[in-house]
């Protein structure tokens, strides 16, 4: 048996004293720390590049208009771009939650979403989404961590599928984007369209960050479809639905999708847009008092409308820092509870409940079509034509 050497434990006390310090200070840090840091994680590049500078304008409207703080502590939050893909959202993430980040809002595009869960959940981190829509993020039974306060695939292919019916549309050519949500997406709406006999009489699957649809376009032309559903969204809708205007395509044939238009995409692609119809996540011209606070103070400064992205970020987050605030708590469990349980009655969308068995926002769904906007409008926005309730767009969750 080794004898205990006095001269060993001397040299060991300076460590250990080091040792507990760092545990106190963690501790103290943990129960009242200086700052609320949150990390962020959306594409600022890429495919979906268009919607991470709205998504941050969204959240930082959110956070100003509280002062800049929540239960008394300023808010600091961390920006990083995933490129719209996986592997950095997860790297980005690791380092935001190392660096004391205390929740972590993201991704834009849901493969990024999917991984991010992954690291929330094992490190106990509330994960709050605003843009990704596959329905794999709340399926029952998922991570206790993340939560989504936006639409899902499922309630807008509902509404496509909805569109596809009232607009008595025969046949159908679909081109989704080569990416497994939208893949499931057109999947069920394929499905679900044939049942109620529409024809597809052409699909397509192109690469994501596709930049030549010449040839898809040529083939929509030279079909018989009266409809052409998209499954895309970001810089692939712009490219798509402008190419297609190329050859007029739009004039013979309804072209809607279950997120294919906003007023981002309609500005990037111009008047050939007009017409376009798709689900939307959020509007500005949505007539409550919470919404037209939200546009008069995101007019003041960024001196424009705000967007889908835009919106549906500074929701979610006024949301999740309303609830934070409630708990009174810097308990992060204390947080998951309360907003698994919460209800906003003040949205800029209405009346949003979160479902406890999943964690996804109960709402409404906002149908419309890209039109002429007049002043101070910009010059093609989306006009709400049909509102969906909630029992219309969302599946209960199974027992």
């Amino acid at each position: 048996m080794k004898q205990f050497s006095p001269w060993r434990c001397e040299r060991l006390l300076p460590v250990l004293g080091l040792f507990a310090a760092l545990i106190g200070a963690n501790a103290a840090h943990a129960a009242d720390p200086d700052t609320f840091k949150i990390g962020g994680v959306v594409s600022l590049s890429g495919t979906y590049g268009i919607f991470g500078e709205d998504m941050r304008k969204g959240v930082e409207i959110a956070i100003a208009e509280r002062g800049g703080k929540v239960l008394g502590k300023p808010i600091q939050i961390t920006w990083e771009d995933d490129e719209t893909k996986p592997q950095p959202a997860v790297q980005k993430a690791t380092r935001l939650i190392a660096d004391g980040s205390q929740m972590i809002f993201g991704a834009v595009s849901s493969a990024s979403t999917i991984a991010i869960m992954n690291i929330t959940k094992q490190r106990k981190i509330p994960h709050l989404v605003t843009m990704s829509a596959d329905d794999k993020i709340t399926l029952p039974g998922g991570s206790r961590y993340t939560f989504r306060t936006s639409n899902t695939l499922g309630m807008e292919q509902r509404m496509a599928l909805g569109y596809s019916k009232e607009q008595k549309l025969k046949r159908v050519y679909g081109v989704t984007a080569d990416y497994q949500a939208t893949r499931d997406s057109w999947e069920w709406y394929r499905k679900e369209a044939e049942k109620a006999g529409i024809e597809i009489v052409g699909a397509d699957f192109p690469p994501l960050g596709n930049r030549d649809y010449s040839s898809i376009v040529d083939k929509i032309a030279r079909s018989n479809a009266d409809g052409v559903a998209l499954f895309m969204t970001g810089s692939d809708a712009v490219t798509m639905v402008k190419q297609a205007g190329q050859v007029n395509l739009g004039k013979t044939r309804k072209i809607f999708g279950p997120v294919i238009a906003d007023e981002t995409m309609a500005s990037g692609v111009g008047p050939t847009s007009l017409g376009v119809n798709s689900g939307v996540r959020y509007h500005f011209t949505v007539e409550n008092a919470a919404n037209k606070k939200f546009v008069e103070a995101f007019r003041k400064k960024y001196n424009e409308y705000p967007s889908s992205a835009a919106g549906e970020a500074y929701d979610g987050m006024s949301w999740w820092l309303d609830v934070v605030e409630k708990t009174g708590s810097w308990d992060k469990e204390k947080w998951i509870d309360a907003f698994a349980n919460s209800v906003r009655d003040n949205s800029v969308e209405g009346r949003k409940e979160m479902k406890a068995c999943d964690h996804q926002a109960r709402q409404d769904g906002l149908w419309g079509e890209v039109v002429t906007g007049k002043p101070p409008y910009p010059a093609y926005i989306m006009k709400i034509t049909k509102v969906y309730a909630p029992k219309e767009v969302f599946e209960e969750c199974s027992k």
